[in-house]
């Protein structure tokens, strides 16, 4: 059982949805990102998604666009950003960390390097928006292999023909894009949301995130009420990159992470 799974597990005993963050590894800076990163389980936080930076982000919006291009500018690299998740497992050894991200710098290292590095780092899962699931061989199978979950993406437009490919071979859980489009843009009808977890949900006993869209608590509570958790990211990246502090940054992950739980 992997950490995720421990999680997930945890909250369903206690009857909650669980709430997933996501941050940009170095932005503003590695620092400000690693107090960020260490205040998340204090402030609610069930998983964290640490975000690659990567020049090509095709699935992001502005937001998180920009916050790659602010890490990449100080330096940040796949190095830097396990050696934040290192630096984070050494105070907490329980909150999943879910690497999202595209599949380019991984190749560059070569793929068993990574694994390893990645284990070694304490990272929990992968999220690499670029690798559909006909190329499991390159990456998904080893990391599954190596005990670590390969965590797919399901969207608007994955119909019942599609949805079988998808979940071949995923673990840990689904996350549900809940708008087709860029994150960061457009909000979700809670009730549309509902329908098609309750679809996906029909395929899979895995748990199903909905992400993309959700900007509030009150969105968070909404949407956490359709599925199995609540994923935010460019709401609190936002934060971050108008040069809010770490204490009001983690303030505000706090509200969403109350509205999650309260669903």
């Amino acid at each position: 059982m992997t950490r995720i799974d421990a999680k997930f597990a945890e909250l369903k005993a206690a009857g909650k949805s669980a709430f997933v963050s996501y941050i940009m590894a170095g932005d503003p800076s590695y620092d400000t990102s690693l107090a960020v990163m260490k205040g998340l389980p204090a402030a609610g936080v069930d998983i964290i998604e640490l975000g690659l930076p990567f020049t090509d982000p095709m699935a992001d919006g502005s937001t998180i666009q920009l916050a790659g291009q602010r890490a990449l500018e100080t330096g940040m690299t796949l190095n830097k950003t396990l050696a934040m998740a290192s630096e984070f497992r050494k105070e907490d050894n329980t909150t999943p960390i879910v690497l999202m991200g595209y599949y380019n710098p991984i190749y560059s290292m070569g793929v068993d390097n990574f694994i390893a590095a990645a284990k070694d780092a304490g990272i929990d899962g992968l999220i690499i928006v670029d690798l559909p699931p006909e190329e499991d061989e390159e990456l998904c199978i080893p990391a599954n292999a190596a005990g670590m979950n390969f965590i797919r993406l399901a969207t608007p437009t994955t119909d019942n023909r599609r949805l079988p490919k998808v979940l071949e071979n995923t673990s840990g859980f689904i996350y549900y894009v809940a708008i087709t489009g860029i994150t960061g843009s457009g909000s979700a009808s809670t009730e549309k949301v509902g329908a098609e977890v309750a679809r996906i949900k029909q395929s899979t006993d895995l748990p199903v995130c909905v992400g993309f869209g959700i900007k509030t608590p009150s969105d968070a509570e909404g949407m956490a009420k359709v599925a199995d958790g609540a994923v935010v990211g460019s709401a609190i990246v936002s934060k971050l990159g108008a040069g809010e502090s770490v204490e009001d940054v983690l303030a505000f992950v706090a509200e969403l992470a109350e509205g999650a739980h309260r669903a």
